[in-house]
């Protein structure tokens, strides 16, 4: 545990001796803020209209705001998740540190889980950056919180999932540009999948609709934790992540 918890320390450090960390908090903060501020002011503007029309019936904030921006964030961490994992096993790669790392004393599955967490202490600072525009909307209003906390939920085991399948991708390339566009195909692909076969009636449908991570998401962004998709996710994750282990048990035999 000790060695994960130093890989994890110092791929999370590493992120923020180069640009990489601040870049995806920049832009999934100004993505998302612009979002934000414009589900919000439509919320504003048919607040107004429904009450020149004598309708005063009120308007659910969580339903207006809070799961469209959530959604969206998902939508925008598939763009950024390439630039969070490229670097993990390829810049070990191309700069050749990574001898060093498999001839020391740690086990293969200590470097996986300690860089997959580095990673996704990142992502866990990235989905942060939200929460400021979230808080927002309980100080001046009164949404519901559990589905609040079911959606980060969702998001933080959908992050994790496209996670585990960037550190693979990075394990089997030394150039990072090409382990960003994999990951970003990969994650597209599963993410794309629902949509290709939703109206599907035939067992190849029903499969490749349950195998995408939107599928899985969209109980949590209504509030609703499924058990069915907890394992998905989970499993998912020790997938990839079983995957990375033989990859990486491929470069300390080839080394």
């Amino acid at each position: 545990m000790k060695n994960i918890l130093l890989i994890c320390f110092k791929e999370f450090k590493g992120y923020f001796v180069s640009p990489i960390g601040y870049a995806v908090m920049a832009m999934f903060s100004l993505i998302l803020g612009a979002v934000f501020y414009s589900q919000t002011a439509n919320m504003v503007s048919l607040g107004f209209r429904s009450q020149m029309m004598g309708q005063s019936q009120p308007m659910s904030v969580n339903d207006f705001v809070i799961r469209p921006v959530l959604d969206f964030a998902g939508t925008i961490m598939l763009f950024l998740m390439p630039m969070i994992t490229m670097r993990l096993v390829a810049e070990e790669k191309r700069t050749g540190t990574i001898e060093l790392l498999l001839t020391s004393p740690v086990r293969d599955i200590e470097i996986i889980l300690g860089k997959w967490f580095g990673a996704v202490l990142l992502y866990m600072c990235v989905l942060g950056m939200s929460l400021l525009n979230i808080a927002m909307l309980f100080m001046w209003g009164k949404p519901d919180l559990k589905p609040v906390l079911a959606a980060y939920l969702g998001l933080l085991l959908q992050g994790g999932c496209l996670l585990a399948i960037g550190i693979f991708v990075s394990t089997t390339t030394r150039n990072q540009i090409v382990a960003g566009g994999v990951t970003f195909f990969v994650s597209l692909l599963l993410w794309l999948l629902k949509y290709f076969t939703e109206f599907g009636s035939t067992l190849i449908a029903q499969v490749g609709n349950y195998l995408s991570i939107v599928t899985h998401m969209e109980n949590f962004s209504k509030g609703v934790i499924d058990s069915r998709d907890l394992v998905f996710y989970a499993s998912m994750i020790f997938f990839w992540l079983f995957l990375t282990l033989r990859s990486m048990e491929s470069l300390r035999w080839r080394a």
